[in-house]
């Protein structure tokens, strides 16, 4: 038996620290992988294609979608962004354990098309400290925070379907939180089946 890759989903509001921790968990386990989704957006200056996103013209696009080649996809801004299937399949047919960071919408269809995906919801400790970390940025607008509270607030209401739930108080103790995630599911019985079998001829 080979072990199956495993696929850890990862959403949060804006302000919560989502890709931080991302980031942070690709740093402590470095054969972990980060999903590539596919775009029609041009790539921005320092952008690799294949390692940032595929960036795919919209007729190449719309032609994977009507072959059903996604798990998700979606419009953003006039943009179309997408999950391919065979981006899942093959990290799991070859044991490399994946995390996608992505939206409650695409979360939610994930859900419903992926058997055995880790779903994790990062929270933050307040929504006066999520209202301080936006406002700290000095990069967006305050319409622009504004708008993005009331999501936040919506957004947060669909932490209940998910598998896990982290707060992001404290940086360090949240990303021991969502390591401690992906130890736990690395040590399932199915997913250790192969090594105890080579271990103990079973």
């Amino acid at each position: 038996m080979k072990r199956e890759g495993l696929i850890l989903i990862i959403s949060a509001p804006s302000g919560a620290g989502k890709t931080s921790l991302c980031n942070e968990l690709l740093q402590r386990f470095p054969a972990m992988r980060e999903s590539v989704s596919y775009t029609t957006r041009p790539p921005r200056a320092g952008e690799v294609d294949g390692q940032d996103y595929f960036f795919v013209s919209r007729p190449e696009f719309e032609r994977m979608v009507a072959e059903d080649a996604f798990a998700e996809w979606a419009e953003v801004h006039g943009n179309l962004y997408g999950t391919a299937l065979h981006t899942l399949e093959d990290a799991r047919r070859n044991g490399i354990d994946l995390v996608l960071d992505i939206d409650c919408q695409g979360a939610m269809i994930l859900k419903e098309r992926l058997d055995g995906g880790v779903f994790v919801f990062i929270l933050p400790p307040t929504m006066e400290e999520l209202r301080h970390r936006l406002e700290s940025r000095s990069s967006d607008a305050r319409e622009v925070i504004e708008r993005r509270i009331v999501r936040a607030a919506d957004e947060i209401k669909e932490c209940r379907w998910y598998d896990y739930i982290v707060i992001n108080d404290r940086f360090e103790d949240a990303a021991e939180e969502l390591s401690a995630i992906v130890l736990a599911h690395r040590r399932r019985t199915s997913r250790m089946l192969e090594q105890v079998a080579k271990l103990f001829d079973i």
